[in-house]
């Protein structure tokens, strides 16, 4: 099984590892920088060239299944398994996802504690995300007043962080409507939990997520609120991008 080194550090942009298993056009790797698709977050792309240099391969998509699949373009032999190899992450891509998660927590942080709506989904990015959630409908006036709260958080630079938590320890004690368990598989029994500080020591944000994020709020930018849509009954988007 590939080891996962993106829930450790996000911010690791390039890293060494050997090759596992080969496909038809897919490598996987002992252990990888590269993230999957999920959660509403999209793959990493980049580069895997072997650590001579000789040959060079463009990660175009990565999935996890089984094991985690780097789906790869360029020389048509793809290097034996126990070749070392180098991965080199597309870090402005990489990054921009990071930030897009991190609002989105910020988001989903806000909406629950001033309108009491819950996220139900989201998509993000490299220049523009979204986030669903259970809402009657947003004024212009909500739009603004959201905006407004979000960048005053990020003016805070709030600290993120993020740990590991055994899944019925989370949910005795961790607030559900936050952390949103429920919506994860029940076959998922050891949690990565991701939060940002409050004022005090209770967090303003802890939520179970697998994603990347930025190390401190501050790191996020201007967002800046660009609508919101109707998602069926009692269900709202909206619609967000960052500087």
């Amino acid at each position: 099984m590939t080891e996962q080194l993106y829930f450790e550090n996000s911010s690791v942009r390039s890293f060494d590892a050997t090759v596992a298993r080969t496909l038809s056009d897919r490598l996987v790797l002992n252990a990888t920088h590269f993230y999957p698709t999920g959660g509403g977050q999209p793959h990493d792309t980049g580069t895997i060239e072997t650590v001579d240099g000789d040959r060079t391969w463009t990660v175009t998509a990565v999935e996890k299944k089984d094991e985690i699949y780097h789906s790869v373009s360029g020389p048509d032999h793809l290097p034996e398994p126990g070749t070392a190899v180098r991965g080199e992450l597309d870090w402005p891509r990489r990054y921009a996802h990071m930030r897009y998660h991190t609002a989105q927590h910020l988001l989903s942080a806000h909406l629950l504690s001033a309108y009491d709506a819950e996220t139900t989904g989201n998509q993000l990015y490299a220049d523009h995300a979204h986030l669903d959630c259970a809402y009657d409908r947003f004024t212009e006036t909500d739009l603004a007043d959201i905006e407004t709260a979000l960048n005053g958080l990020v003016e805070d630079d709030r600290e993120v962080r993020w740990y590991t938590m055994d899944r019925e320890t989370a949910e005795a004690e961790l607030d559900p409507e936050r952390t949103r368990i429920a919506l994860l598989p029940a076959s998922i029994t050891n949690l990565r939990i991701v939060e940002i500080a409050g004022e005090n020591e209770e967090p303003l944000d802890r939520t179970a997520c697998a994603g990347t994020h930025v190390s401190a709020t501050g790191e996020i930018g201007e967002i800046t609120v660009t609508g919101r849509k109707t998602q069926g009954s009692e269900h709202e988007r909206i619609n967000f991008e960052l500087d």
